[in-house]
């Protein structure tokens, strides 16, 4: 793994303490990655509007790939999760699935 150069977006104003999140914007932590996930699959599916835009588009293969990053998320950290995170990435995962048959139209 490369070196640091010594900067820690943890540390706030050379404290060694950790910095909250900015304002609005959730702690970074495991289950907002997940979501964040979550809401991406989503829009690309078609399901809600780009926050963006406003604009409902489905790209399916964008879709495809970010459920499966998902998944090789929850395989890359099994057992590593608390019972929280784990269930939140094992039922989002399965909402996920079968919103991209249904939207794919299998």
């Amino acid at each position: 793994m490369a070196q640091g150069n010594g900067f820690s977006m943890n540390e706030c104003d050379g404290n060694k303490g950790p910095c909250p999140p900015p304002k609005g914007l959730p702690q970074a932590d495991f289950s907002t990655l997940i979501v964040s996930l979550y809401s991406t699959a989503l829009v690309q599916m078609g399901e809600m509007p780009d926050p963006a835009t406003g604009v409902r588009s489905k790209n399916m293969d964008l879709a495809r790939q970010t459920v499966d990053i998902i998944d090789v998320l929850q395989k890359k950290t099994k057992g590593n999760l608390d019972s929280e995170e784990a269930h939140l990435i094992t039922s989002l995962l399965h909402e996920l699935q079968i919103s991209y048959v249904k939207a794919k139209g299998c």
